[in-house]
C-alpha cells in the first residue's frame, strides 16, 4: 500500500512540471532531417545544469544534459552570455514528434519550459508556378509574400527541399546581386522579383522562394522554369561558288515592315557582326511581300559560316531567319560519299576483271593450238617422236643435227629439194612442227 508520503511527493513532482512551466514554444522540423529546440533562462541560473526531457519528466525520460554535451541523437550547448541553451535533435522520424520540456536544475523545484514538436515533409509545395523561357534570354521570377514579412530576409534556391534552401540560396535580398541573379523586393505589392541573365538550358529545374521567420519554418513558393532551345522562323542551308553572286532571302512578320532589317554573321545570334556595311553586300527591303533580299555580288571562300537576318533588334523568337551558308571554289562540285566509293572503286575492279578475262581466253586459244598441233603432227614414226619430244622439251641444242636428219630421211622417201629448202628455213624450235611440206615428205 502506497504511503501518504509517497503519494505526496509523486503529487508534488506533477503539480511542479504544471506549475513550473513557463508558456509553450513551437518547434517544427522536416522528417530525416535535424530540428534546434532553444530555452531561454534567467541570469541567476546561468551555472546551473540544462536538460531535456520527454513524459513526466522522470529520471529515465531526461534525453540529454548539459554535463552530458553529446550523444548520438541528441547535442546540446549552453550560451552563457545569451541565457540560451539549445538542444539538437538529430535523424528526426514521425516517432519524435510531441511534447518535450526544457529543464533547469535548481534547489527545490526545477524550472519547466513546455516544447510542442511538430513534423513535416521535407518538401514543397502543393501549387507551382510556371515560368516559360529561352536560352540567352533573361527571365523574372515573381514571389508573393504576406504584409507581415515585409523586413524579413527573402531568397531563391534550386531545387525542391525547403530544410537546405536557405544554405543553399542563389541569392538574398542582404546581397540583392549575384552573378547573373539579381533580387529585387517590392514591399508596397508584397513581392520579390528574381531576375535571371543569359539564360541556358541547364537553368531549367524546380526554385524554392524562400521567407525567412524566426519562430518557426520559413515560408516557400514553388516554381517550375522551362528554358527552350532559342529558335527562329526558318533554318535554310545554302550553297554558292566563289567567284559568283549570291541572293539570301529573308522572310519577316507583316508588323516589322517599318523595322530596321539586318543581316549579320556568326555561329552565335548573340555574337555576330553586321554584313550590310560591306560594299558587297546590298540589302533591298519588299514590304509587299514581308521580305527583304541580301544580294553579295562576289562570293568569297571566307563568306562560308552562319548568318542571321531579321527584324527585330530584341531577338525575340520567330523573326529572324538562320541560314548555313558553303562556299565552293571554281569548277568543284561536292560529291557525295557513295558517289566517291564508286569512282575510286568501280574502275579498278573492273580493270582487274578485263585483265583476268584476257589472260584467261591466251591461254585458253594457247591450249587449243597446242591440242591442234598435236593432233595434226601426230608421228607415224620412232625418229619424228624423238625430235618433237625434243622440241617439246627444249633441247635443241643442235640445229644442224636435226636438219641433216631430217634431210637423210627425206632423200631416203625421195622427198625432192624443195621440201629440203622448206625444213631447213623453217624455225628450229617451234615451227618446224607446222612446216607441212616436211610432213608431206614423211608420208612420201
Amino acid at each position: 500500500m502506497w504511503s501518504i508520503q509517497n503519494l505526496l511527493f509523486i503529487f508534488c513532482i506533477s503539480l511542479r512540471c504544471l506549475t513550473s512551466a513557463v508558456g509553450m514554444i513551437h518547434v517544427t522540423g522536416y522528417v530525416g532531417r535535424e530540428v534546434n529546440v532553444s530555452c531561454s533562462y534567467d541570469q541567476r541560473y546561468e551555472s546551473h545544469e540544462k536538460y531535456l526531457c520527454k513524459n513526466g519528466c522522470g529520471s529515465n525520460d531526461v534525453l540529454i544534459t548539459t554535463s552530458q554535451a553529446s550523444k548520438t541523437k541528441y547535442s546540446i550547448y549552453d550560451d552563457n552570455s545569451a541565457r540560451i541553451f539549445t538542444t539538437t535533435i538529430f535523424d528526426l522520424q514521425s516517432t519524435d514528434a510531441g511534447k518535450y520540456w526544457c529543464g533547469v536544475t535548481i534547489t527545490g523545484k526545477d524550472i519547466y519550459t513546455q516544447v510542442k514538436l511538430k513534423l513535416v515533409q521535407d518538401s514543397c509545395c502543393d501549387t507551382e508556378t510556371k515560368v516559360q523561357s529561352y536560352e540567352g534570354y533573361s527571365e523574372s521570377v515573381s514571389c508573393p509574400y504576406e504584409s507581415q514579412y515585409q523586413n524579413s530576409l527573402k531568397y531563391i534556391c534550386r531545387g525542391n527541399r525547403p530544410s537546405t534552401c536557405l544554405q543553399q540560396a542563389l541569392i538574398t535580398s542582404d546581397t540583392k546581386q549575384n552573378g547573373r541573379f539579381r533580387l529585387d523586393d517590392d514591399k508596397m505589392s508584397g513581392t520579390f522579383t528574381v531576375t535571371i541573365n543569359s539564360l541556358t538550358r541547364n537553368d531549367s529545374g524546380s526554385y524554392l522562394c524562400g521567407v525567412q521567420r524566426n519562430s518557426e519554418l520559413d515560408v516557400f513558393s514553388a516554381v517550375e522554369l522551362e528554358v527552350e532551345e532559342w529558335c527562329c522562323v526558318n533554318s535554310t542551308k545554302m550553297n554558292g561558288t566563289a567567284g559568283n553572286p549570291l541572293t539570301l532571302q529573308c522572310p519577316y512578320p507583316p508588323q516589322h515592315w517599318d523595322n530596321r532589317k539586318f543581316l549579320c554573321k556568326g555561329d552565335h545570334r548573340n555574337k555576330c557582326t553586321d554584313m550590310t556595311s560591306q560594299s558587297r553586300f546590298t540589302l533591298q527591303d519588299d514590304a509587299a511581300s514581308s521580305s527583304f533580299t541580301v544580294r553579295v555580288t562576289e562570293l568569297e571562300a571566307a563568306d562560308a559560316g552562319t548568318y542571321w537576318c531579321g527584324s527585330d533588334s530584341q531577338w525575340r523568337v520567330g523573326n529572324y531567319t538562320k541560314i548555313e551558308l558553303s562556299v565552293f571554289l571554281q569548277h568543284t562540285r561536292k560529291i557525295p560519299d557513295a558517289a566517291l566509293y564508286v569512282v575510286y572503286t568501280v574502275p579498278p575492279v573492273l580493270l582487274l576483271m578485263c585483265l583476268l578475262v584476257t589472260i584467261y581466253k591466251n591461254r585458253c586459244s594457247r591450249v587449243n593450238e597446242a591440242d591442234d598441233t598435236m593432233s595434226r603432227n601426230t608421228p607415224k614414226e620412232k625418229n619424228i617422236e624423238e625430235v618433237m619430244g625434243a622440241a617439246e622439251s627444249g633441247i635443241h641444242k643442235n640445229q644442224e643435227v636435226v636438219m641433216t636428219y631430217v634431210q637423210q630421211k627425206v632423200c631416203k622417201d625421195g622427198g625432192g629439194e624443195e621440201g629440203v629448202y622448206e625444213i631447213m628455213t623453217a624455225n628450229a624450235t617451234e615451227d618446224i612442227y607446222c612446216n607441212e611440206n616436211f610432213h608431206k615428205a614423211n608420208r612420201r
